[in-house]
């Protein structure tokens, strides 16, 4: 059996989906303080959202059973490989998100717009979308990303913390649920299953940072700049920190996958 399967393939697709989307999400509030609707933009970016835990939903029982397909000769490095693989998926993701960004934008912004003038209705926002005209306004709003969206942006725009705690947080969510799994395999038959049911003592600590440092600073500077209180330029400065520390957590993802997964196991014989 090949390192790269089928259901490897179909893992890797959901991993894409799930990872563009949540670095496209960022753009959201960008579009919303551009058309002054941030509260719409916020329900936007919660419809993103169900459609990224939809795929999670689907893609990790997928990823579980590749153990199960595993060769007996030398598994665990077998799927060490496998799950390396996946972790370098979700960095492609993340790039590929970062190529639409500037597209998005100007997507999420008409999105928001229409979705406000379909009092808040995202079915009736499809509907009226998805016809000839619609589909080719959504083209004519493809955008390269260019240096010239950089102009303004310095280190003293930039949030240096953000950034790192940033990484961090990316770099646990990207490993959470591949180290729980990989731990199942560390720990004796009667403790596999605590350590499946262990990503939470991971994603906890990811989930209470984001929680604490990111998403209020970032609701704030929204609002702050709708409000001509800030600058525009900061939250431009604050969406490329997210994006490219985002992509710099999955790269660190790799180096914290196996000594993760050695915590996981260690937690699942412990409790």
């Amino acid at each position: 059996m090949g390192l790269i399967s089928g259901k490897v393939i179909i893992i890797a697709l959901f991993l894409l989906i799930i990872t563009m989307i949540e670095t496209l999400a960022y753009s959201t509030r960008i579009s919303g303080a551009r058309v002054r609707l941030i509260a719409t933009a916020l329900s936007l970016f919660s419809t993103l959202v169900i459609v990224s835990r939809f795929s999670t939903m689907i893609q990790q029982p997928l990823t579980a059973k590749l153990i199960a397909e595993a060769p007996d000769v030398n598994k665990l490095h077998f799927i060490e490989e496998q799950y390396r693989i996946l972790i370098a998926v979700t960095s492609i993701g993340v790039l590929l998100g970062i190529l639409l960004f500037p597209t998005f934008i100007n997507i999420f912004s008409r999105a928001i717009v229409q979705l406000s003038n379909q009092r808040g209705s995202i079915i009736a926002l499809f509907v009226h979308q998805f016809n000839r005209n619609g589909l080719r306004k959504v083209f004519m709003c493809l955008r390269m990303p260019r240096f010239a969206y950089l102009k303004g942006i310095t280190l003293k725009t930039i949030p240096k913390r953000l950034f790192v705690i940033n990484v961090i947080i990316s770099a646990v969510f990207t490993i959470g649920v591949l180290s729980s799994i990989y731990a199942s395999m560390l720990v004796p038959k009667d403790y596999a299953q605590a350590a499946l049911m262990s990503s939470g003592i991971i994603n906890g600590i990811a989930t209470i940072l984001l929680t604490l440092f990111i998403d209020p600073k970032a609701s704030v500077l929204a609002d702050r700049v709708m409000k001509k209180q800030t600058d525009y330029i900061y939250l431009k400065s604050y969406s490329l920190t997210m994006i490219s520390s985002k992509f710099l957590g999955t790269i660190v993802a790799q180096l914290l996958f196996i000594p993760a997964a050695y915590y996981v196991a260690w937690f699942a014989k412990w409790i």
